[in-house]
């Protein structure tokens, strides 16, 4: 982090009056986290709960003052509400060394309203494809206009393959010519960098991040915004306006599809993503034994609540073939997954096998949808991908409106 660019960027935000306290929102104690590294500075304002949206100019004056300073690239703040009391007290624990927490690691999302939990929504606009979403009252218009289908890769539970499965989704749907986005939601625990053996830092334009691309599609993680060895140590309001960045500040383009790789439960990133754009369906992976499967469940009941059709179920590592003599193995059982989507009503899209290689490819950056296209495996994720998009551009996109209630 350099020291003299914080200095800098310290000394112009000492310019920028709160209005409430009619001090600057250094000396109100407001300015928390702020980190810069590569041109990138990031920081957070907290403020009142009750008053976020009232200071949504503030925060915009805070993120320009910070923009104009010599030698920053691009400039990103949120607004954080953390607690009730008066503006102007400053919080032990939040960019002040408690714990860690906001020392490199706070103030990376940004979202142009702020990052508070939303309140109730209402009834939005008709999406491009013919899906409504309703949008958070004061959270303006949905993000992603110009994406056709936002789909999410879902799990119930950590440690069931579903980065690997979006990532090798992302790619055989690239390789039957579609412009295609993959993000990646999961801000404590990001994985796209490994996989798709990218680590660059992401060029900006103006104040747009771009993509990187790799392997015929456009990407965008956390992790290429921070070291890799980062503890993502933040709050729900904070991972929820670093998902908002990446999708409202990122020049994603005109694409086909998105694939949004989420992370495991059913907590900030899931209901950001279903308030915030219009989800065409989501994919739950799971593996196929029952401790797996009631997580699966709680996915898929997740969604329902927010009224996203959950396109299908994935058991992923069905079984075993040993690299060896290729004898198959059913470690976890088998038909587990086939079998919960038929008693939840849901297609089951295919089982994925549990093989070495597609680890090692996996963990060397190269997906095995590309690096090994003639396998037998990297043609079950193909054979996924083209049910997924035959449902997009036929069932789904015959549904009708849609709203999302809270």
């Amino acid at each position: 982090m350099s020291e003299a660019l914080v200095a800098a960027v310290r000394a112009a935000l000492a310019k920028v009056q709160d209005p409430l306290s009619g001090r600057d929102v250094i000396a109100a104690g407001l300015v928390q986290g702020l980190t810069a590294r590569d041109g990138l500075v990031q920081f957070a304002l907290e403020v009142p709960r009750e008053r976020a949206r009232e200071l949504e100019p503030l925060r915009q004056a805070a993120e320009a003052a910070a923009s104009g300073v010599a030698g920053v690239l691009s400039a990103t703040c949120v607004l954080t509400a953390h607690r009730p009391q008066g503006v102007g007290q400053s919080s032990q624990g939040v960019g002040q060394g408690s714990q860690g927490v906001g020392q490199g690691s706070q103030g990376v999302g940004s979202s142009p309203q702020g990052a508070t939990p939303a309140p109730a929504p209402k009834p939005a606009a008709p999406h491009a494809h013919g899906h409504s979403h309703a949008a958070p009252k004061g959270q303006g218009d949905m993000l992603l206009p110009d994406v056709k289908f936002i789909v999410a890769i879902a799990s119930g539970k950590g440690g069931v393959g579903k980065s690997t499965t979006a990532v090798n989704l992302a790619v055989a749907l690239a390789a039957q010519g579609l412009q295609v986005g993959l993000l990646d939601a999961d801000i404590y625990g990001p994985s796209l960098p490994q996989m798709l053996g990218a680590r660059e830092k992401p060029r900006t334009e103006g104040q747009k991040l771009i993509p990187i691309q790799r392997w015929g599609l456009q990407a965008m993680s956390i992790g290429f915004l921070v070291d890799a060895d980062t503890a993502m140590i933040w709050r729900g309001p904070m991972v929820m306006g670093a998902l908002e960045q990446m999708m409202g500040q990122v020049s994603w383009g005109k694409l086909d599809i998105m694939v949004v790789d989420m992370p495991p439960g059913t907590g900030d990133a899931q209901l950001t993503m279903s308030q915030r754009v219009p989800l065409a369906g989501a994919v739950i992976v799971s593996t196929p034994q029952d401790v797996a499967l009631i997580d699966a469940k709680r996915g898929v009941k997740m969604f329902e609540k927010v009224n996203v059709p959950v396109l299908g179920l994935i058991e992923n590592m069905s079984f075993f073939c040993c690299p060896k003599c290729g004898e198959r193995t059913e470690i976890f059982g088998h038909g587990g997954a086939r079998a919960e989507a038929g008693k939840l009503g849901v297609e089951f899209l295919g089982e994925l096998p549990l093989k070495l290689s597609i680890r090692e490819l996996a963990d060397a950056g190269t997906p095995i949808v590309a690096a090994r296209p003639e396998t037998e495996e990297a043609g079950h994720y193909r054979a996924i991908a083209a049910r997924l998009w035959a449902k997009l551009n036929g069932a789904v996109n015959k549904a009708g409106p849609r709203i999302v209630v809270d």
